[in-house]
């Protein structure tokens, strides 16, 4: 599989920018803006291109049911019922805790539509975890991921979150309508 998404990336100009940190055994990757179906298709990708197999990323509970579910599953996907918690970040943590090598891929926003805010629970994971949050943006205008630098979350969640925002705010997604600059106060 590998050759075939790197031929994938190659044939869409895909390049990655930034360096992943592969001394980090754990940690949150953090994905946006996700605004299109597509997202997957680039993630799943760059995935196998820089060899991170063992990432693991949680989807919704229905993309895991019918004849395609076991695909999901065998990519590393966890079902997620996004309706109720099921105290979810304590269940995500304890994967952290019971694992020498986890890394799992989150959207900060949980949906392909424009948001209003981010969800919080990557931030309570890597912060109940105590393992780095690493952004990683998808920037479909110059064919680039963008791989930032890990951090491990503060005392001052406002300023962590400023810091996420200010990341993602520039890059823009397949809809960059449905990205996240509008989030971003002006100076």
């Amino acid at each position: 599989m590998r050759f075939f998404w790197k031929l994938y990336l190659r044939l869409g100009g895909w390049k990655v920018k930034g360096q992943f940190p592969y001394h980090l055994k754990k940690m949150v990757l953090v994905v946006a803006p996700h605004t299109s179906w597509v997202d997957f298709i680039v993630g799943v990708a760059f995935r196998s291109e820089l060899k991170i197999e063992q990432a693991k990323f949680l989807g919704k509970a229905e993309l895991f049911k019918g004849p395609f579910g076991f695909l999901f599953r065998w990519m590393g996907g966890t079902p997620v019922d996004r309706v109720s918690k099921h105290n979810m970040v304590d269940q995500v943590v304890e994967r952290f805790n019971s694992n020498d090598n986890f890394l799992l891929a989150l959207s900060p926003e949980g949906t392909r539509k424009r948001v209003e805010k981010l969800r919080t629970g990557f931030y309570y994971i890597a912060k109940k975890a105590a393992v780095p949050i690493l952004m990683i943006g998808l920037d479909f205008e110059n064919r680039q991921l963008v791989i930032g630098e890990a951090f491990t979350t503060t005392d001052d969640e406002a300023a962590d979150f400023k810091k996420i925002l200010d990341f993602f705010a520039p890059i823009k997604g397949k809809k960059p309508a449905n990205g996240l600059k509008h989030l971003v106060q002006p100076n």
